[in-house]
């Protein structure tokens, strides 16, 4: 199959921007075979303050994803990305991983864990259940949102799952590239999957401190060895590559690291089994 990410710079609060960005890009993948799309995280706004008028922004970020899920029928692709969910009452939003197949939204996580130096926690209201894993026509997909690839444990549910993709749409700035591809080929070598991580390009200011992040635009797609097959060089546009799933899947038959785990014992150590079934 052919995979990408779409990294381009996410403009605060300019939804039309954003989503003419993504349906370009969109188009092009098609044009060029790709399968399965990975936007980066909040790709409609950005982190955009609600403000006083918190519907409206809300409402055209909706109009935005759901512009996306009806082009995802329209090209017959897979498209996954995160943005602002529905909220319930006057709460905050949940940041909403949704992933489409030709149309149809397969799966959706709220995002766990929250990035407390740029406050996300003032902007959105945290999940608090487990990434799913669905079949599609690809395999097995799941995904998390950014800061969740930090904690093994929350990467444990789509192993355990069978997870043949890990999608993660992320806005990850320069002064911590190294984390990220660190990060995604560590998810990808435990997990023995593939792992595509959709990052921005840009600049943005942001979080009561007013911190100015630069996004250094290096989207990749990982092997389930840690290898890198394909990276952005901060250009916008999409980052392709070709994936084998056998690859993963001969890889568990060699490594059986599912067979060997020993929940039994983890458990006494005060970790308890993790699983999203």
């Amino acid at each position: 199959m052919r995979v990408a990410a779409l990294q381009f710079d996410v403009r605060r609060g300019d939804v039309a921007a954003n989503l003419e960005s993504v349906i370009r890009g969109l188009r092009e993948a098609a044009e060029r075979g790709v399968e399965l799309v990975v936007l980066p995280e909040m790709w409609p706004t950005s982190f955009a303050d609600l403000g006083e008028r918190p519907d409206e922004l809300l409402g055209a970020s909706a109009d935005a994803v759901e512009a996306v899920r009806a082009l995802s029928g329209e090209l017959d692709l897979l498209v996954a990305g995160s943005a602002y969910g529905p909220r319930a009452g006057d709460a905050l939003p949940p940041n909403l991983f949704e992933l489409f197949e030709a149309g149809e939204r397969r799966l959706a996580y709220e995002k766990v864990h929250l990035f407390s130096p740029t406050a996300e926690d003032q902007l959105f209201t945290p999940g608090d259940a487990a990434p799913p894993t669905v079949a599609t026509r690809l395999g097995r997909v799941a995904g998390l949102i950014c800061y969740d690839v930090r904690f093994p444990e929350i990467a444990r549910i789509p192993f355990r799952d069978g997870a043949d993709l890990l999608l993660v749409p992320a806005q990850w700035p320069t002064p911590r590239a190294h984390h990220w591809g660190a990060l995604l080929a560590a998810r990808a070598i435990e997990s023995q999957c593939f792992v595509v991580g959709a990052n921005r390009t840009g600049a943005e200011v942001v979080g009561r401190r007013r911190l100015e992040l630069v996004f250094p635009g290096n989207s990749q797609v990982v092997d389930p060895h840690g290898a890198v097959l394909a990276e952005g060089d901060g250009t916008a546009g999409l980052v392709i590559a070709d994936l084998d799933l056998d690859r993963a899947r001969r890889l568990r038959a060699r490594v059986p690291i599912a067979k060997d785990e020993r929940p039994d014992l983890y458990a006494r150590w005060g970790f308890g089994p993790v699983s999203g079934s």
